[in-house]
C-alpha cells in the first residue's frame, strides 16, 4: 500500500517522531512505522488514539476507513468487526446503555463484565425501566448439562454458574424490577440490543467470551442483519424459563 502522506505530515506538524505517537498509542514503534510507510490501517482503537495525539479526525489520516463505510448491501448495517470482545472500545458498551432509551436486552450467558466495565450499571438500568424502557437479562441456566459442560471446556476457578449468579446479584441491586430468564440455547453466541444498536459475540472453541468474534451493528433497513438478532433473541426469550426464585 502507498505511503501515509497525511499520517506523516500531521506527525511532523505535532512535533512528534514515531516513537512517540508509538508510546502514546502503547504499541510498537515498528507497528506505528507500518502505518507511516506502507499505509497499514490501524486497529480502531489505535486510529482513535493515534487521532486524539494528533488532534486530527480519523478520515482525515485513515480516509480509506470512509470510503469503506459507505455500502449499500446488506453489510451496511455493520459498523465494525473485532477479533475478540475485549477489542470494542472502552466505553462502547457504557454509552450504549446511557443512550438506549427504549430496549436495552442482555442476551450474554452470564453479562458478567457488565458490571465490572459500567460504573453503576445496576442504579443506570434501574433508572432506564423505571422510565419506561424494556430491561431484560437473558441469563444461562445454571443448572443445564450444557453449562457444565461448557465449564469442563472452559476449566476456570470463576465458573458460568457463578457468573450468573453474580450478576443476578447485581441486578437484585437496581431500583426497579429487571426480569430474568434462563435458557441454555445461546451458550455460544450472546446478543445484545440497544435500541437500534446490537453487539453480538460468537464463541470460538475453547475460548472465553472476551475472546469471541464480535460485531457491531447499527438497524438500517426492515430485514436486515439487525432484525434477524432481534428475532433470536426474542425467540429465546419466549422458550426460556422464569427463575423459580424470582
Amino acid at each position: 500500500m502507498p505511503r501515509n502522506e497525511a499520517l506523516r505530515d500531521a506527525l511532523a506538524m505535532a512535533g512528534l517522531t514515531v516513537g512517540d505517537l508509538a508510546a502514546r498509542c502503547h504499541v510498537d514503534a515498528k507497528t506505528v512505522e507500518r502505518w507511516v510507510s506502507r499505509g497499514r490501517l490501524p486497529h480502531p482503537r489505535s486510529r482513535v488514539r493515534a487521532a486524539e495525539v494528533l488532534g486530527k479526525d480519523i478520515d482525515v489520516l485513515w480516509p480509506e476507513v470512509v470510503r469503506r463505510a459507505v455500502k449499500v448491501g446488506n453489510d451496511r448495517e455493520l459498523i465494525g468487526v473485532y477479533p475478540r470482545r475485549s477489542d470494542l472500545p472502552r466505553t462502547l458498551f457504557r454509552d450504549l446503555i446511557e443512550r438506549a432509551g427504549s430496549r436495552l436486552w442482555f442476551g450474554g450467558y452470564t453479562s458478567y463484565f457488565v458490571w465490572l466495565e459500567v460504573t453503576n450499571a445496576a442504579a443506570t438500568l434501574g433508572g432506564k425501566a423505571g422510565s419506561g424502557a424494556d430491561v431484560r437479562f437473558l441469563l444461562g441456566d445454571p443448572a443445564s448439562a450444557v453449562t457444565a459442560d461448557r465449564d469442563r471446556i472452559e476449566g476456570t476457578p470463576l465458573n458460568l454458574a457463578t457468573r450468573i449468579a453474580m450478576t443476578r446479584a447485581e441486578i437484585a441491586k437496581s431500583p426497579a424490577a429487571l426480569p430474568v430468564r434462563l435458557s441454555d440455547r445461546h451458550i455460544a453466541m450472546s446478543v445484545w440490543v440497544f435500541d437500534d444498536e446490537a453487539i453480538v459475540a460468537t464463541h470460538i472453541g475453547a475460548a472465553l467470551g472476551q475472546d469471541s468474534v464480535t460485531l457491531h451493528l447499527r438497524r438500517r433497513e426492515a430485514g436486515g442483519p439487525f432484525d434477524r438478532y432481534v428475532e433470536h433473541f426474542e425467540s429465546l426469550w419466549a422458550d426460556a424459563r422464569v427463575p423459580e426464585d424470582g
